[in-house]
């Protein structure tokens, strides 16, 4: 069963992308209550994300054998990355933590697009993991052309007083540390016209009090970006930075309280939150040589919540 199919007959379920009106292009809360534990698992969310199994359409071969390595490409907005990239014609190695049943979900998709897919289980906020990652893309495929900094973690609090000082720490060097010490393994090797592409987050510039620490991260992900991409276009690599806004994925039941998982993407001028499907465009975009003249900017995806 398809994701798309596995949503129907929920209550707000997704009208089938191609709709006229915007708005009605996907899943609008009230969602049933669904807590998970983090990090969360795809197949378990009512209704199942739609990551462009139905829906993405492509076959304009804009990343034709090009290599890309997405981490958190296992659910949420770096499978519909993925699935994307695949259908552009690039051969995808994706790193997730430990939600394999997610992760071959991916591959299959990925397989199925003609593309070839290497799956990598591990934790990102290792340093050696980071390292190793990067070398398992060049022996697997001899090349790294596309590198999208995505996974992320990210926890709901009440308050400053209830953030723990080790999830603080595993929040930058999940979301932040990562990014560097992939990008650092990967630039020297990566080949003119290639590309680095970082999810950043509305909340780098609308931040919530109760996302304190993820808040933070993605603001520093935006300055980081704007850095990197001054020196990486001296040898030929963009560095773009997507900001999303609310996206439906695992990450919302299983780090929010029931009541706002509930609720989740109400008050966005759109009234619903973003399918993961509808941020990879964005992702394919930037990879590919239609963003050419792009360097060092931030491509909000917010269902209308302004961008500074």
């Amino acid at each position: 069963m398809s994701q798309t199919e596995g949503a129907q007959g929920v209550q707000g379920a997704p009208t089938p992308m191609g709709s006229e009106d915007p708005k009605e292009l996907g899943a609008k809360p009230a969602f049933p209550a669904q807590p998970q534990r983090p990090p969360g698992i795809e197949a378990e969310m009512t209704p199942r994300p739609d990551y462009g199994e139905q829906s993405y359409i492509s076959g304009a071969g804009r990343l034709l054998d090009k290599v890309a390595l997405i981490t958190g490409g296992d659910s949420g907005i770096g499978r519909a990355v993925a699935l994307a990239y695949a259908r552009e014609g690039a051969d995808v190695v994706i790193s997730y933590l430990n939600e394999e049943a997610d992760a071959q979900e991916t591959a299959r998709v990925i397989h199925e697009a003609g593309r070839r897919c290497v799956a990598v289980p591990g934790d990102i906020s290792q340093e050696p993991h980071c390292r190793q990652l990067v070398e398992r893309v060049f022996d697997a495929f001899g090349r790294l052309d596309i590198l999208v900094n995505n996974a992320a973690f990210q926890m709901t609090h009440g308050g400053i007083e209830e953030v723990p000082s080790e999830e603080f720490d595993f929040t930058f060097r999940t979301n932040v540390y990562a990014m560097f010490w992939l990008c650092r393994a990967a630039l020297p090797r990566m080949g003119t016209g290639g590309a680095i592409i970082n999810t950043a987050s509305v909340q780098a510039y609308n931040p919530s009090p109760a996302l304190l620490a993820y808040a933070a991260t993605k603001g520093a992900i935006v300055t980081f970006s704007k850095a990197l991409a001054q020196e990486a276009i001296g040898r030929g690599v963009r560095v773009n930075v997507v900001a999303p806004g609310p996206v439906w994925t695992p990450l919302i039941p299983a780090t929010m309280p029931p009541e706002q998982a509930s609720e989740f993407g109400k008050q966005t001028p759109m009234g619903r939150p973003a399918q993961p499907a509808e941020l990879a465009p964005a992702f394919v975009f930037l990879a590919s040589q239609e963003s050419s003249y792009i360097v060092g900017e931030v491509v909000g995806v917010t269902g209308g919540k302004p961008l500074p």
